[in-house]
């Protein structure tokens, strides 16, 4: 027997018990793998409310470090699509910390929309544990960051970050402050994992032909939209999700690869990454 935090039903942390689990032995294509590390990722927090739907009861977690002790039949090691190596010289906790953050990171600079120097970019949520990447990845290849943050403490992060322009929201109308940072041009791109509450600003801020990517929705679905409404401007209009990204094998060594080169090149700060026993469960209040 082993302990897991387990939902038997969708709601709020209070859900998540703390039980005894029996693991089976690995069927064929499966691994078994005893962590050391376990990353918490916003999408836990959408499966545990039940805004993502899975059989209940489960144990929740999108990714992990650590070591194969067993393999199903039919594989010799790690030719499973879920795994990647991970470099010896990189600490399991920082892996856990960064790892599918930096693979959405890598997915959204780098493939949904390849930022490039000279662009301008909008992250909303830029202290948040994509936003934060977004913003250092963003720096690194000379695009000009702009950053929405809900208050003094986070835009400061945001700016040690990279974000050359933090906005705080709770402030000031981030539309009319982006109009002002670009002289009205607006910009090449915004990156929203918020939803309800930014999207129909956030594709006010964008520039012509700009690209507007929605990889979240903490605050709630986005209301719809016309499809014309893309039209004045000829926006493009995205709606990502990693896996998506990484579909195959290939492709998730690809992300993975590169969050692993980004990393002793410091571009990515991961010190203040909270560690937290397993025992206490979800450090998400919402």
């Amino acid at each position: 027997m082993v302990k897991a935090m387990v939902v038997h039903e969708v709601g709020g942390p209070e859900v998540m018990k703390w039980e005894d689990v029996e693991l089976k032995e690995p069927k064929e294509g499966e691994i078994r793998v005893k962590n050391t590390a376990i990353g918490v990722n916003f999408i836990d927090v959408y499966f545990r409310k039940g805004g993502y739907k899975f059989p209940l009861p489960f144990v929740p977690g999108r990714e992990a470090v650590g070591v194969v002790t067993a393999v199903g039949p039919g594989l010799t090691g790690l030719e499973t699509n879920v795994v990647v190596p991970v470099p010896p010289s990189i600490d399991h906790k920082v892996v856990a910390a960064v790892l599918m953050k930096g693979m959405t990171a890598h997915g959204l600079v780098r493939r949904c929309f390849k930022v490039e120097r000279g662009h301008t970019v909008l992250v909303h949520a830029a202290a948040g544990g994509v936003g934060s990447l977004l913003c250092q990845w963003a720096n690194a290849l000379g695009a000009t960051v702009i950053g929405t943050v809900s208050s003094e403490e986070k835009a400061a992060q945001a700016a040690e970050d990279g974000c050359h322009h933090p906005i705080i929201y709770t402030k000031e109308d981030f539309v009319e402050r982006v109009n002002k940072i670009t002289s009205g041009k607006g910009v090449n791109v915004v990156y929203d994992s918020v939803g309800k509450d930014t999207f129909k600003g956030s594709l006010q801020c964008l520039a012509l032909r700009g690209y507007m990517v929605s990889f979240g929705q903490s605050s709630g679905s986005p209301d719809p939209i016309a499809l014309s409404d893309l039209a004045p401007k000829s926006l493009f209009l995205a709606r990502t999700s990693l896996m998506h990204y990484t579909a195959t094998h290939d492709e998730l060594l690809e992300a993975a690869g590169e969050v692993f080169i980004t990393l002793p090149l410091e571009c990515f700060s991961c010190s203040d990454q909270p560690h937290i026993p397993l025992v206490r469960g979800s450090p998400c209040p919402c």
